[in-house]
């Protein structure tokens, strides 16, 4: 043991082998003074010679002895400064451990080596003194180095500090008050809780008293003078939002919130940076419960690639899988700045990770065989597809290519090259179709039934609504406007969408593609559809502006393709249940191989020929559910085509009937 202390301490800097060293010091120096008071309190200070002789050499034995287990149990790698219950534990019971032997002896050698023995008493005090002790000079260690730091970076403090009430006397809450006293740059004094819970009124926690529930808000808010209110709750729902909200906006004061339950168990943020709250709170749901084992199984120690990584949901997709035990990431993305920015990000964070960009379309097929080739992923979760409904209606050859051709491109090169799971991510809008994109996602989950019939990859696909906050999503168009001085535009007083947050979204696309045997297409819970112009009023309100007052409201009409309400399965479609409440699996009729075949190969050709037209009524005959009706009119929104995407007839072929 000394042996491997000393080579250890060889490696280190001459600083850290001082510090150490007193450490030791101090340790062995305190089990000393616990053992010896021990004696002394036994026999109320009052030593004959005989005992003296008794104490002095087994201190001698008790305190290495003690030192030594206390290595063994690695409480000496914790660093005192931050010590907490998880290290107070270890040192107790390596004390602990340290005392079992000498009650041992005590009880089984005390006639025959009187020396060695010490009475019971001793040992039992010495236990609970050398406790004290050992945590002691830990915990005087970590006040010293918080004071020292709370008066250090209290010299960036401006202003008078702000009289807040935290509401939420949970962990969380009281995560938020340590942190906000340990720092001495916050400008926040609290001067108390506030907690539903009828059990915690009127309790102390770190020093701060739980002065009542919500209700007494308003008088609380007159008496102390309170500047804001900051809720403390990091499972906060949709409900509690609104309901304190609700009670905030009569007193009037404003309202802040710590970062979500998400952000902080992914160490995001701190908890204490407090932020405004955004209509993303106002429309969060409880937290998803993740069969963690069975997505570790899926992922650890595989190649997985990601298609569309630079997008909204792509990208969330690369910061889950950074979690998993990954072996590569592979991020295909076609858009520069949008791989540049997911590959920057996930390098910085988890230098660890071996991460490898890939700026391809995912339409070139020849292009992406040779990544396939090269890098034999096991796992692709493909996020790559032309979403804006209004655009697709007039780039329909694009949304084709993309979306059909480019997920069969992936698909039969998943299955050529032997991977294991291929997951599309499809979308609430390929139910009953309205529009060109929903058609084309439609189809999509129709190319993947069809491949995981041909090939032992298990191909599956999951189905969504609304993401809050993706790109060119309704909640950013908002606040871009609200900047602008509005109007806010709705397309529609009643039209209603499905939300979830881009999180759980892809958090429920790792679960679905654990579970998944092959063939299914996953129907995610999306809760209860939130009317538009409901969002768009809280989102005015959040701004601390008045709809209709400060900012105006228009309605434009419903644009083409969309649907005044969506819809997550057909009235034909039936959902059974899995392993997860959150998601099902939409009992969904596939295609015949044939059909699908023929319908790859026409989509090629219309492809070529950019007749819209021609794309709109085939797709309406190809998909009895569709409704597309048709050509838009009056929109001037010119035909967007891919610059370097040029391909004879022949590689047209091969593009809708894949690589095999």
């Amino acid at each position: 043991m000394f042996q491997a202390i000393f080579l250890n301490f060889r490696l280190l800097p001459k600083s850290t082998i001082l510090i150490k060293l007193i450490q030791i010091i101090l340790d062995l120096s305190v089990l000393g003074l616990a053992f010896l008071l021990a004696y002394l309190l036994r026999f109320d200070f009052a030593l004959n010679e005989t005992q003296i002789q008794k104490a002095l050499l087994q201190i001698l034995i008790v305190a290495p002895f003690q030192f030594l287990i206390l290595r063994v149990c690695k409480v000496h790698k914790f660093i005192w400064r931050y010590v907490s219950v998880p290290e107070m534990n270890r040192i107790l019971a390596a004390l602990f451990l340290a005392t079992l032997p000498m009650i041992i002896l005590r009880l089984t050698l005390y006639e025959t080596f009187d020396y060695s023995v010490i009475p019971l008493s001793i040992i039992i005090l010495d236990f609970f003194l050398a406790t004290a002790g050992i945590l002691g000079i830990r915990l005087l260690r970590r006040e010293l180095y918080d004071n020292f730091h709370r008066s250090k970076t209290s010299t960036h403090r401006t202003g008078e500090k702000k009289s807040v009430l935290l509401i939420g006397a949970g962990r969380a809450g009281v995560m938020t008050l340590t942190e906000i006293k340990s720092r001495g740059d916050i400008d926040i004094d609290v001067k108390g809780f506030v907690d539903d819970d009828e059990l915690k009124s009127g309790a102390i926690i770190n020093g701060v008293k739980v002065l009542g529930n919500t209700s007494h808000l308003p008088e609380l808010v007159r008496a102390l003078e309170i500047d804001q209110i900051i809720i403390s709750i990091a499972q906060a729902t949709r409900e509690d939002f609104q309901r304190i909200l609700s009670i905030c906006r009569e007193i009037p004061i404003k309202v802040r919130t710590i970062p979500g339950l998400y952000e902080l168990l992914q160490e995001k943020v701190s908890v204490s940076r407090i932020r405004d709250i955004e209509i993303e709170d106002l429309l969060g749901r409880s937290p998803i419960q993740l069969d963690k084992t069975s997505i570790q199984n899926f992922l650890k120690h595989k190649v997985v690639m990601v298609t569309g990584a630079g997008g909204s949901i792509g990208s969330e997709l690369v910061r889950q899988l950074v979690h998993c035990q990954t072996d590569k990431l592979i991020l295909v993305e076609r858009s520069e700045f949008a791989l540049f920015q997911i590959e920057r990000e996930i390098k910085e964070d988890h230098p660890e990770i071996e991460v490898l960009s890939v700026l391809k379309d995912i339409g070139d097929s020849r292009q992406m065989e040779k990544v396939f080739e090269r890098f034999r992923p096991q796992v692709i979760f493909h996020a790559a597809a032309h979403k804006h409904v209004p655009m697709m209606e007039i780039n329909s050859s694009e949304a084709i290519k993309n979306n059909i051709l480019g997920t069969n491109v992936v698909g039969e090169l998943a299955g050529k090259y032997n991977s294991e799971a291929f997951v599309l991510i499809s979308t609430d809008k390929a139910v009953n179709p309205t529009s060109i994109m929903g058609a084309t996602k439609r189809a999509a989950e129709l190319v993947v039934q069809d491949l995981n019939k041909r090939f032992e990859t298990r191909f599956l696909a999951v189905r969504f609504g609304n993401v809050i906050g993706s790109n060119g999503s309704v909640i950013p168009t908002f606040r871009e406007q609200i900047k602008k001085g509005g109007p806010v535009t709705v397309t529609h007083p009643e039209m209603e969408r499905f939300f979830m947050t881009i999180p759980e979204a892809s958090q429920l696309v790792l679960q679905a593609g654990a579970i998944g045997v092959g063939g299914e297409i996953f129907v995610l819970d999306m809760g209860k559809p939130v009317k538009i112009l409901d969002l768009a009023r809280e989102t005015i309100k959040l701004s601390g502006l008045l709809p209709d007052v400060d900012i105006q409201i228009k309605f434009t009409g419903i644009r083409p393709g969309e649907k005044l309400f969506e819809e997550l399965q057909s009235s034909n479609e039936q959902l059974s249940k899995t392993i997860h409440p959150k998601i099902f699996i939409g009992k969904i009729d596939s295609c015949p191989a044939t059909e699908i075949r023929e319908m790859l190969s026409t989509i090629g050709e219309l492809y070529l020929n950019e007749d819209n037209e021609k794309i709109r009524q085939f797709l309406n005959d190809f998909l009895p559910e569709a409704n597309l009706g048709c050509k838009p009119e009056n929109l001037q929104i010119e035909v967007i085509k891919t610059k370097d995407f040029q391909i004879s007839g022949k590689e047209a072929e091969f593009l809708a009937l894949g690589s095999n």
